[in-house]
């Protein structure tokens, strides 16, 4: 059985200084200042984090949105969480769009990260696999820098070309496909959405894959697509800092997904763990997501 832990949408925050407050980070800080300093908590995420390390896992997947504004410290933030957390053999880290809220801010997880987005190549390039025992983790980067009011993501035509040539690599592991914005988004949030996500939906329906984990939503979810032999579950966690639900959004969690996948049979089923009003974290819910149906 190897377990895999999920967890996305930290956005750890410091306060910026004027200078950095110019165009879309000094919008980004009026709606921290607003709404989001109130959601996303540390001591939310201290919980999240110390349940995630006392179950213990194989591996830990964190599919982006690590800090909030790109400020250089939050990035050194962000790092010290990380080297807590887990050794980056043991860790998997994909950007969001956070990550690279600003153009001059893209190349800063590269530099801060770079161990844990790093192939078993050694190659710091995206996507980039990483093989453990019968699972294979196929690691992709949406986050792009985008103009004010926009969260959008791009893969764009290398990106989905080299998914294409992995899943054909790793046929017969366990693929798990590791984004962060979700495959798919209702019309009401298109200035949130994956930009090529029909393109990215039909790589997988041409090569398949066995699981795919994202963030960016901030809930739970579960969408099935279109695969090469058989439909294929897509997993959406909540942030690992909202302090509770509110609007369309979760309160903190983070999914534990088992995976049996040696000895010719294969089985997979996901365990969401939610933290409740009372600060509690439990077993929200249980999912069996191979066998399909």
């Amino acid at each position: 059985m190897f377990i895999l832990a999920h967890l996305s949408d930290l956005h750890m925050a410091l306060p910026p200084k004027p200078a950095q407050l110019l165009g879309k980070r000094g919008l980004g800080f009026i709606n921290w200042q607003r709404k989001r300093k109130f959601i996303h908590r540390p001591d939310v995420l201290e919980a999240i984090t110390a349940d995630v390390k006392k179950r213990g896992a194989d591996h830990i997947a964190v599919t982006g949105d690590l800090v909030n504004l790109s400020l250089p410290d939050e990035y050194a933030r962000a790092r010290a969480w990380l080297d807590g957390l887990g050794r980056p053999s043991d860790v998997t880290v994909i950007p969001g769009n956070h990550d690279a809220y600003v153009p001059t801010a893209a190349p800063m997880p590269a530099v801060h990260w770079g161990d844990y987005m790093r192939g078993d190549d050694g190659l710091q390039r995206f996507p980039f696999l990483r093989r453990r025992g019968d699972v294979a983790l196929i690691a992709l980067s949406t986050g792009v820098p985008t103009g004010p009011f926009m969260a959008t993501g791009r893969l764009g035509a290398r990106q989905l070309a080299d998914l294409a040539a992995m899943l054909e690599q790793t046929r017969g592991a366990f693929r798990v496909v590791l984004i962060h914005h979700p495959p798919a988004t209702p019309l009401k949030r298109y200035l949130r959405r994956l930009i090529d996500a029909a393109d990215f939906r039909r790589t997988l329906a041409a090569h398949g894959a066995e699981l795919v984990l994202h963030g960016h939503d901030h809930r739970r979810s579960l969408l099935w697509l279109d695969g090469m032999e058989q439909k294929i579950p897509a997993i959406g966690v909540p942030s690992a800092s909202a302090n509770a639900a509110h609007g369309r959004e979760d309160g903190a969690g983070y999914n534990v997904i088992q995976i049996d996948a040696g000895g010719g049979r294969r089985r997979c089923e996901m365990i969401a763990r939610q933290r409740g009003a009372d600060g509690k974290i439990a077993d929200a819910e249980r999912v069996t997501l191979v066998p399909y149906g």
